[in-house]
């Protein structure tokens, strides 16, 4: 009868303490097997997400075990950085309390506001359009002196750090933020130097540009608007002239030339008919722009023309003469490849 009752007693201990190693194992044991980024919505239910971790889950089906006996049914939206080895009762505690990874959101620079509205909702969870919305709230524009226009200017291209969960007007909040430490002393002074404001500058820099892709480039033709400017020239700069046929035919038109009626057109961006800077910036420009515009190289340079030797840079010319020489060999040059617009 001791022996049975032994027996009994081991086959107790030994059925409880399976039980209860397996119910150590639900809640404590490892079961997230490699590190991964988790997405979770504000719509998404816990079956939701038990289903998102079944590919990198050891026990996928146990999640919502240990959800019922924690009593959680709603856990917090965000992007959640699950590390291998994690366990049931780690992931949600995690999503319970909403412990997010911060990630580096990077964009360079985009013609427009609503291209650089499509580009963060690529990367955060607020849609484009409530981004866009955002920017052009005319409250916010309104405080900070600002137009549908020249918003775009406080969009610097670089990789900053936010939550995936972060909204339009924060995200909103901290660019213009970084706008302001990026305008610091000695980039206000440079542009005081050049008797500049900072949004005559990025105007300038969106100009440069979208005149040359090569940052070796820009601080010549920087100079060469700059000494324009000086002299009271008209720009005649070409990609505002680009800028307003887009405006009249929309952003996906192409134009791969510039044509003589275009330099007709009525807008206070064509800077063949006004002397100036355009009233705002034409496109978003790289840091590497500003600092050309801010640290313009010195010369006599006052025309520039597309390079048929060098495709992509530009021949410079200090006489009129000069510069019609390198022009018709350029339009030539167009004329055979065929490109008429």
């Amino acid at each position: 009868m001791k022996k049975k009752v032994i027996y009994i007693l081991a086959a107790v201990l030994l059925i409880g303490a399976i039980f209860g190693y397996t119910y150590y194992q639900k809640i404590f044991g490892k079961t997230i097997t490699k590190d991964v980024v988790l997405f979770v919505t504000n719509s998404d239910s816990l079956l939701d997400i038990q289903k998102e971790i079944e590919n990198f889950s050891i026990n996928p089906d146990s999640f919502l075990w240990v959800a019922a006996k924690k009593r959680i049914s709603k856990v917090k939206h965000g992007r959640y950085l699950l590390k291998k080895g994690m366990s049931n009762n780690d992931l949600l505690n995690m999503l319970r309390s909403g412990r997010q990874t911060p990630f580096k959101l990077s964009f360079n620079n985009q013609d427009t506001l609503e291209k650089i509205a499509g580009r963060i909702a690529e990367q955060i969870e607020a849609d484009s359009i409530s981004l866009l919305n955002s920017f052009r709230d005319l409250q916010f524009l309104s405080k900070n002196n600002l137009t549908n226009k020249s918003v775009l200017q406080i969009f610097i291209p670089n990789t900053y750090e936010f939550y995936w969960t972060v909204s339009p007007e924060k995200f909103r909040a901290k660019m213009l933020v970084s706008y302001k430490i990026f305008w610091n002393k000695n980039r206000l002074k440079k542009a005081k130097k050049l008797n500049l404001t900072k949004e005559e500058v990025t105007t300038l820099a969106s100009i440069v540009q979208k005149e040359t892709a090569q940052n070796s480039e820009r601080p010549i033709v920087a100079g060469l608007y700059l000494n324009r400017l000086r002299k009271g020239w008209a720009l005649q700069a070409d990609p505002t002239i680009i800028y307003c046929v887009k405006e009249k035919k929309g952003q996906d038109f192409v134009v791969k030339r510039v044509l003589t009626i275009d330099l007709e057109i009525e807008s206070p961006y064509n800077t063949y008919k006004y002397i100036g800077l355009p009233p705002a910036l034409i496109a978003m420009p790289d840091i590497s722009s500003i600092d050309a515009v801010l640290n313009a190289k010195k010369h006599n340079y006052m025309y520039m023309c597309a390079s048929v030797e060098k495709l992509g840079y530009h021949t410079f010319a200090k006489s009129l003469i000069q510069h019609n020489r390198n022009a018709d060999k350029y339009h030539q040059w167009m004329n055979k490849k065929k490109i008429n617009r």
